[in-house]
């Protein structure tokens, strides 16, 4: 198969020692130079500067496959950015955040070049992204006066290594639900909640009967045929989620948005720009209702 692979130019490109980034055809027909942000404008935005969005982060760019072999991700650069440029648009601000206060990783060869909206928010924000907060310690902290309006976990196959064993994921996620917080996220960002289960039984789970758009499994095991990935998964994030009463409703990666209750989800980099504007217009929506 490897033979075959690389005759086709769809072998996974080995950057280092056993690590891999997708194939040069694979990232010709998944990478775009710019993304589909829309300009939305919002009629009225939040004009104060008390309420954030609290943005959770992977810390780890290494993703071991089931064969050994490691997958160079992070978080993705759309994924993350577009939802930010319309909840800017709206008016919060951010924190950034990761498990332990390291930097936050990013899918470098995801990132939209030629877009310069991305690349203004990028730089804008580059600072926080590298020098993010401690999560354990916000964990710690949060109570009904904390500053977040919102939560918002980006996708990207990173989140699977560190978010969903995170103890300081858990405590937010929990305290979401005491506090009747929106949490926002799309693709593989969802693994974050399987974090709810650490020393917990699963008859308590906080999204036990939830619906969610995410990358649906059986586009990971399509991938390593594709030359995307260099393996398959160490885990399928759907299975997971089934396990605890949770239903992904789409079996492919179109763009699918939905809304259940106050989580907020997407299926991919393709959801990102209606996912924010969704998200932004709920988070507006809720100030002006109260």
């Amino acid at each position: 198969m490897g033979i075959i692979q690389t005759s086709l130019g769809i072998e996974p490109k080995l950057v280092k020692d056993n690590i891999y980034t997708p194939s040069i055809a694979a990232l010709k027909s998944v990478v775009n130079k710019t993304s589909d942000y829309d300009h939305t404008k919002f009629k009225h935005p939040y004009q104060g500067n008390q309420l954030k969005i609290l943005i959770i982060g992977t810390e780890h760019d290494e993703l071991m496959m089931e064969n050994g072999k490691k997958f160079l991700t992070g978080n993705h650069p759309i994924e993350l950015f577009v939802p930010l440029l319309h909840f800017q648009k709206a008016g919060f601000d951010f924190d950034f955040a990761t498990p332990t206060g390291k930097a936050m990783k990013l899918e470098r060869w995801a990132f939209p070049q030629d877009d310069s909206d991305i690349n203004d928010i990028y730089h804008q924000y580059q600072y926080q992204i590298e020098h993010p907060k401690n999560l354990e310690q916000i964990a710690q902290s949060l109570n009904h006066t904390s500053e977040y309006i919102a939560v918002f976990i980006p996708g990207g196959h990173g989140v699977i290594i560190d978010l969903p064993e995170s103890m300081a994921v858990k405590k937010v996620i929990q305290w979401s639900k005491d506090y009747d917080k929106y949490v926002i996220t799309l693709c593989h960002g969802p693994a974050a909640f399987l974090a709810a289960t650490i020393n917990s039984s699963i008859q308590n789970y906080p999204y036990k009967g939830y619906k969610i758009a995410a990358f649906p499994d059986g586009m990971d095991k399509l991938l390593p045929a594709m030359g995307y990935l260099p393996g398959r998964m160490p885990m399928y994030l759907g299975e997971k989620l089934k396990e605890l009463g949770i239903t992904i409703i789409n079996k492919s990666v179109t763009g699918t948005v939905n809304q259940d209750r106050k989580l907020i989800s997407g299926d991919g980099p393709l959801a990102a720009n209606e996912l924010g504007k969704l998200a932004a217009l709920e988070l507006l929506n809720s100030l002006s209702e109260n």
